[in-house]
């Protein structure tokens, strides 16, 4: 047995073995036991809601959009792989299942009194609350970028109308023209989300305007999956530059009217220019004085419950969860935890101590699949990778196994968003 073998079918005895644990800790007790809010309605927020629903608890979910459109897969979009409506879920299925979804922004925290202020002036109660509001972006931390200029040198970062911006800008480029990513330093939604969109991006161009390019302008000298990327670039997608910060790829300003991003050794035009900028927790997390002076969430890795604000748990991209990266299966994987802790919690059990797992895939091609996967446990207050139970595709893969791990992602990617949206 090969190591990358054994990696992968620990990561695979870990899931069950959590889905188990999950299962088991669901308590068979009146909904009066315990009043949970959950604020957020993504990976992990539905995900949360729905555990503790199905634990017999009284939870409202708090959402002030009536669409989910998932990140996951939707650099597919940009390179014309799969239409946008392919990405968007709505909250029917949890509805159906007597899960309340209130339609409305949470604006005020009240941690004291454990009371949510919603949009319109309504005010629910909590025993426990659960925030999972994703990101925002930090359009402050980059001179020259704000949100009107978003829709000039699109992020695209949160799935949707900067999707499909991003993707009518590449449409329309002449062939010949250059494509620009500016990626952010760490840490950031999704680590190898932008390395996957130069793929695909690249994907596009290769097959539809062969004679263009693409420069990738990184904030770092390292990144997810970086030699299973570069071996593929190399091999696929020759007129793909990737710029590290050590040879000048950190972007300091952004010219607008040029369409030229600043660095600290140039200056780069492009005709399709795609700035993700910085990152923070979504802004209710720091309403609700969860938020340290990084802007994430720094959280107890057992139960998921904020290191700041006691009776308030942090799930998904927000929180700070050490080795394990912001990605809707870790933000999964993270809301069964949190679930069962707060069962046990407001049971006045103990919670137990957890393992959860990640999976990342990623797309080079539409049949050229790569994937990173980890174990994490609680070790001194901070969540760990288990050594020797993770790893990456093998370097040497052929293309059927390649082609097999694109065919994993598709999967998997239909079998979350069922699990969670139905």
């Amino acid at each position: 047995m090969t190591r990358a073998s054994f990696n992968r079918r620990a990561v695979l005895q870990a899931g069950a073995a959590l889905s188990a644990v999950a299962a088991l800790a669901r308590p068979a007790i009146a909904q009066s036991a315990g009043r949970v809010v959950v604020v957020g309605g993504g990976f992990a927020g539905a995900t949360c809601a729905r555990e503790l629903k199905r634990g017999g608890f009284n939870v409202t979910l708090v959402e002030p959009s009536a669409t989910y459109t998932a990140c996951p897969f939707s650099n597919g979009v940009l390179a014309g792989l799969r239409p946008l409506s392919r990405q968007q879920f709505t909250y029917d299925a949890l509805k159906k299942d007597g899960l309340a979804v209130v339609a409305q922004r949470a604006t005020k925290i009240d941690g004291q009194q454990k009371r949510v202020s919603l949009s319109d002036g309504t005010i629910l109660g909590y025993d426990r609350l659960v925030l999972a509001p994703g990101i925002d972006l930090r359009f402050d931390a980059l001179p020259g970028y704000s949100e009107d200029v978003a829709q000039i040198m699109p992020h695209a970062w949160k799935a949707g109308e900067q999707t499909s911006l991003l993707r009518s800008q590449l449409e329309a480029m002449p062939d010949g023209g250059t494509v620009i990513i500016s990626v952010p330093a760490n840490p950031y939604r999704c680590p190898p989300g932008p390395y996957e969109r130069a793929s695909l991006i690249a994907y596009y161009l290769k097959t539809q305007k062969p004679r263009a390019k693409l420069i990738v302008l990184d904030a770092k000298d390292t990144f997810s999956k970086q030699g299973l990327f570069q071996a593929a670039w190399k091999a696929l997608y020759p007129n793909l530059e990737w710029v590290s910060m050590s040879s000048g790829g950190k972007v300091i300003e952004v010219d607008v009217g040029e369409k030229v991003l600043v660095t600290e050794f140039g200056r780069h035009k492009g005709d399709v220019v795609n700035v993700i900028p910085p990152q923070r927790a979504g802004e209710i997390a720091a309403l609700a004085g969860a938020t340290d002076r990084s802007g994430w969430c720094p959280i107890d890795p057992v139960t998921f419950e904020s290191r700041q604000q006691a009776g308030i748990h942090i799930i998904g991209d927000a929180c700070v969860a050490g080795g394990m990266p912001k990605s809707a299966f870790a933000a999964n994987a993270q809301a069964k935890v949190c679930a069962a802790a707060i069962a046990s919690l407001l049971g006045g059990r103990a919670p137990e101590t957890p393992k959860l797992i990640n999976t990342c895939y990623s797309l080079v091609a539409p049949d050229y699949g790569i994937t990173v996967a980890g174990v994490y446990r609680p070790v001194n207050g901070v969540l760990t990778d288990v050594e020797g139970a993770g790893g990456v595709s093998p370097a040497d893969s052929s293309a059927a196994f390649r082609s097999l791990e694109a065919s994993h992602a598709d999967a998997w990617f239909r079998t979350i968003t069922d699990e969670v949206f139905g």
